[in-house]
Formats: structure tokens, C-alpha cells, sequence
């Protein structure tokens, strides 16, 4: 599914419309996997189990995102997801409409994102809420090892990893 998503963006980049749809058919057929033609991310997506994936054509997403199977991401009246840099899709979750997931994000297995994701945090749940917040990743040049300890939600719930 990957190749022939990738296969896909080169058509659409040199303007081969032919080769274009056939490259998102066979995906589709062959992959049971539908990418819209004019979804748009950056380097580094990686679609872990392609099955039951449906993309819609006008997503935008950052570099490094990670879907598992059976995950939708649509719009909604025509507003589109925008998806951040290193965000992890759980199988089965569904970003739906004019939603943005914040880099670092991750969704849980058969979340339902409808509202905004801050950068950082993991979601779970239907409607999706937030269950833990990580703090961002340090600077070039801080020391290794380094980390600041998890932050507590309003509800003093401590998740565990």
C-alpha cells in the first residue's frame, strides 16, 4: 500500500493523471486500502497493516505519522483533518472533520477524535479525550537520560505506562 501510495504522489507530482488513478485503484483493489488522490504527508508515513484504512483526498499530514489498520481520517462538510509530525493513529480510530492532532500526538485503538488534539498527548475514548501529556522532546544539546515526570490530569488520575 505504501508503494503504491507513494507511486501515486509521483504521478500526481508530474501531472500523469493515467497513471495517477490506476496507482490509487490498484491500491484500493489490491491493498483493500483507500487513500484519497490529493491526501498530502510528508516523509516518513507508514501504514503498519493496511487494511480498512480510508484517507480522505484532502488530509494534510506531517512527516513520521504512523496508521494502523482499519483507521478513517474525513472530512467533514468539506473541513479537513490536519495531522502533526511523529502522530500515532491506533488501530481502528477515527479523525473526523476540522480537527488538528498536535505533533507527538497518539490515538488510541477506536478512538473518535472530533475535537482538537494538543502536541503531546495521548488520547482515548468516544468522543476522544485526553488521558496523559508528555513533555515535548528536549533539545539537541540537553543532557541524555533527562526526563521531567509525567503530568497529572485535573482529575488526578496518574496514567501508567
Amino acid at each position: 500500500a505504501m508503494i503504491l501510495y507513494r507511486l501515486m504522489q509521483w504521478s500526481r507530482r508530474w501531472r500523469l493523471a493515467p497513471l495517477e488513478i490506476l496507482f490509487n485503484k490498484l491500491n484500493a483493489v489490491c491493498c483493500n486500502c483507500i487513500i484519497g488522490r490529493g491526501a498530502e504527508f510528508g516523509p516518513g508515513l507508514v501504514l503498519i497493516h493496511s487494511t480498512g484504512v480510508v484517507i480522505n483526498g484532502r488530509v494534510r499530514g506531517g512527516s513520521n505519522v504512523l496508521i494502523e489498520h482499519q483507521v478513517t481520517i474525513g472530512a467533514e462538510r468539506r473541513q479537513n483533518p490536519v495531522i502533526g509530525d511523529d502522530v500515532f493513529l491506533g488501530a481502528g480510530a477515527k479523525v473526523l472533520g476540522p480537527v488538528s492532532i498536535g505533533d507527538g500526538a497518539r490515538i488510541g485503538a477506536n478512538a473518535v477524535v472530533v475535537d482538537d488534539i494538543p502536541p503531546h498527548c495521548t488520547v482515548v475514548g468516544i468522543p476522544a479525550r485526553v488521558v496523559r501529556r508528555r513533555p515535548p522532546p528536549s533539545p539537541a544539546g540537553s543532557p541524555a537520560g533527562a526526563e521531567a515526570a509525567p503530568v497529572l490530569l485535573e482529575d488526578g488520575y496518574h496514567p501508567v505506562d
